[in-house]
């Protein structure tokens, strides 16, 4: 990793990149939607701790997988991981203003 690549990513280029990331099901990205609990940078890897709206969901490999391959193609990353978590628990209070105001929350 060059020294350019070291300053551009941090834990708000992630999350950035993160909001193109959506539950296949809810029409807001997954950080919008509070999701998200960690982002970890360790050199070229990146690995993102997040939840689900629900332990029983579907998408739950399509949501790991998408967001597995949006941050491989951050500038510098070279490999991510998704670790699915269940606690917390996820609520509809961890959602951004915007988000509650999409989704009629508000």
């Amino acid at each position: 990793m060059n020294d350019q690549q070291r300053t551009t990513l941090s834990e708000a280029t992630v999350l950035e990149a993160l909001k193109e990331c959506y539950d296949p099901e809810i029409p807001v990205d997954i950080v919008s939607l509070g999701l998200v609990y960690g982002v970890t940078i360790v050199g070229d890897w990146v690995g993102v701790k997040m939840t689900l709206t629900s332990p029983g969901c579907p998408a739950s490999a399509t949501i790991a997988g998408q967001v597995k391959d949006r941050l491989r193609k951050l500038p510098g990353v070279t490999d991510a991981d998704v670790r699915i978590v269940w606690q917390p628990e996820w609520t509809p209070e961890r959602m951004s203003d915007e988000a509650k105001k999409k989704l009629g929350r508000m």
